[in-house]
């Protein structure tokens, strides 16, 4: 998405879509989801507030869940996302593949981090409290160099 300047960064919903999520989304020129959706109807409903990109999750099987692609690249004037659930299954180098930003979820844990130049991304768990983790979010910022990170917990 060319014209995306503000991502709205989500994870592990597992089915539950909180109002306060939808509230932290509003303004978002694109959300990407990095997994375990849970149910179809999460993505119908962050579709209401902007463009959505999603990666099948470890936890998201049957019909609906077959129609979600394992990794996704979101392509904005600057720079190129590369989506993937679990950031241990990434196989490939996101520098070389010329990736500045790498969004994964599956840890629950909201994390910023980089390495060789590239900008790791976690937003954690938007869903069900698990392992007394904090229930978080993230909006990224394309207009401010170098770009802004909020993580907004729920």
């Amino acid at each position: 998405m060319d014209g995306a300047s503000t991502i709205g960064l989500i994870s592990d919903t597992h089915g539950l879509l909180r109002p306060e999520a939808v509230r932290a989304l509003a303004g978002c020129d694109l959300i990407v989801h990095a997994g375990d959706v849970g149910k179809p109807e999460i993505i119908d409903r962050l579709q209401a507030v902007a463009p959505v990109v999603a990666v099948r999750g470890n936890i998201d099987k049957g019909d609906w869940a077959s129609r979600l692609p394992p990794t996704a690249i979101v392509e904005t004037v600057s720079p190129r996302i590369y989506v993937i659930h679990d950031v241990h299954d990434l196989d490939i180098d996101p520098a070389a593949a010329g990736f500045a930003i790498v969004v994964s979820g599956h840890s629950h844990k909201a994390s910023r981090e980089e390495r060789s130049g590239v900008l790791y991304l976690n937003p954690g768990s938007a869903g069900p409290r698990r392992f007394r983790l904090p229930i978080a979010l993230a909006r990224l910022d394309l207009t401010r160099s170098p770009w802004e990170v909020t993580f907004i917990e729920l």
